[in-house]
């Protein structure tokens, strides 16, 4: 997973800067809550699905070894391949050897955030094979030569003039053509119509795996998803290993509560389920489907996760939801964490996966407010574990300077009580100097980036300990 060049600081002020990114990613979130409110109204006790949804996943993680073996066995019994990816060279050594042996020259490759995070597309392109995202967004992401700023809207941060240009700059398309949405979407159809013919190779990402079956869902939209896992003479689904649930009754369930949690839909519009290729078992020899169908199991730092204080991360089910609830997203969109998953679920993730020296930054960009779990499908506790990360933070010195010698000061005047009354009588009285009307405008150092948006309330002169003790002495 590449390393934005930029510091999280400076992405971070550059997306600030942007007023039209920031009322673009208001508007859209908000448009996107709501449906997602809607969505889940419309599903009788919805809480229960949830509920339900997140047991599944705790059961599955659990014995993840098992159904991993259950699932392998069942696409090898219907003539599919299995690789187990340890690493992201691994998954693209592999898929690489794969279609230089079988002659690809284009690949026709489906939405999958999994490919994103292992840098799929580059180590194809490095072995001269041609690949075109399919999906409407990362088509015009793959176009602007720029990475998804969502993990479900791949160009929330784009607006439809924008995509005009570039359909203009890169496909040659007249103004009639780019005139509007639906212009816009049919000129896309066209082209990308063409390259669905000509695929040697389709690359999908999953969903989720059913591990009695052995099949394959993938999620869309569009319907570039069945296109990809159809008409290429061979399919490859890259999986995270996270992404199996043990019956089709389970994969149910996580249908219920995926769409709507990502988009308000009941259902996404082509939720498909991919069992193996044509011509594995003499029931399918006259059937549709590719000649060879692969399954790359991506691990990549997810089994170390699994045996951590994080491992519920690995719940995700990747619907977004968080990332548009969060009021740090809200403001700076996906682009400034610098790394394929951003947002609240990004800020544990990233850094879980790929170790905190790279992206120390991504844990404290958090409010704490808990709305990302209060909308999560599976009612992941992220603030708890933004909690873990940054103690990791301190206690490995990877934090600035100052706030490990302030979080070592506070645990020290903390367990001292008489200490600790002291340093609260103090600071009521600093606060009291420096505020007007009870309000501060202005704080020192590091603090004032605090007071540049928002004013800080001076301490009250009278601490809980000693109102409560003249309760207390009241009483008797």
């Amino acid at each position: 997973m590449s390393i934005e060049p930029a510091t999280f600081d400076a992405r971070t002020h550059k997306a600030l800067a942007d007023t039209a990114l920031r009322k673009t990613l208001r508007d859209v979130t908000a448009v996107i809550l709501d449906s997602r409110a809607a969505g889940l109204a419309r599903l009788p006790h919805s809480d229960d699905w949830r509920d339900h949804a997140r047991r599944i996943r705790a059961h599955t993680l659990s014995r993840l070894d098992h159904y991993v073996d259950q699932f392998v066995d069942a696409v090898e019994s219907k003539g599919g391949q299995v690789f187990y990816a340890g690493t992201a060279s691994d998954a693209v050594s592999y898929i690489r050897d794969l279609a230089i042996a079988k002659r690809v020259k284009l690949v026709a490759k489906s939405k999958s955030m999994v490919t994103e995070e292992i840098e799929l597309n580059k180590g194809l392109e490095s072995a001269g094979v041609r690949v075109v995202e399919t999906d409407l967004g990362e088509y015009i992401v793959q176009l602007a030569q720029d990475r998804p700023s969502h993990i479900v809207m791949p160009i929330m941060h784009m607006t439809r003039h924008q995509v005009a240009d570039l359909f203009k700059q890169k496909l040659g398309a007249t103004d009639e053509e780019v005139a509007d949405i639906p212009e816009m979407t049919q000129l896309a159809r066209r082209v990308l119509r063409q390259e669905f013919i000509n695929a040697d190779m389709g690359i999908s990402g999953c969903n989720f795996a059913v591990a009695e079956t052995g099949s394959i869902t993938t999620c869309t939209n569009e319907g570039n998803g069945r296109l990809c896992t159809t008409m290429p003479r061979i399919h490859v689904a890259v999986v995270g290993i996270e992404r199996i649930v043990p019956t089709v009754h389970d994969l149910g369930v996580m249908l219920n509560v995926l769409a709507r949690s990502s988009t308000g839909q009941n259902l996404t519009v082509y939720s498909n389920i991919v069992n193996g290729a044509r011509g594995a078992g003499t029931e399918r020899a006259e059937g549709d489907g590719p000649d060879e169908f692969h399954v790359v199991l991506v691990d990549n730092g997810r089994t170390a996760v699994l045996g951590s204080e994080r491992a519920e991360i690995l719940y995700c089910i990747r619907c977004g939801a968080c990332l548009n609830t969060c009021p740090v997203f809200q403001q700076i969109g996906g682009h400034a964490y610098g790394a394929v998953y951003p947002g609240p679920i990004g800020a544990v993730l990233t850094p879980s996966l790929q170790g905190l020296e790279h992206f120390n930054d991504l844990p404290q960009a958090s409010s704490l407010c808990g709305a990302c779990k209060d909308v999560c499908p599976v009612r992941i506790d992220i603030p708890r574990m933004l909690l873990s990360l940054r103690a990791t933070s301190v206690d490995t010195g990877r934090s600035p300077a100052w706030v490990g010698l302030g979080i070592h000061a506070l645990r020290w005047v903390s367990t001292r009580p008489a200490l600790f009354r002291l340093a609260g009588a103090a600071a009521a009285r600093a606060t009291r100097l420096l505020a007007r009307d009870n309000w501060i405008t202005k704080m020192p150092g590091h603090l004032s980036a605090w007071t540049k948006t928002r004013d800080f309330p001076a301490l009250a002169t009278t601490s809980f300990q000693e109102r409560w003790q003249a309760k207390r002495r009241g009483a008797r």
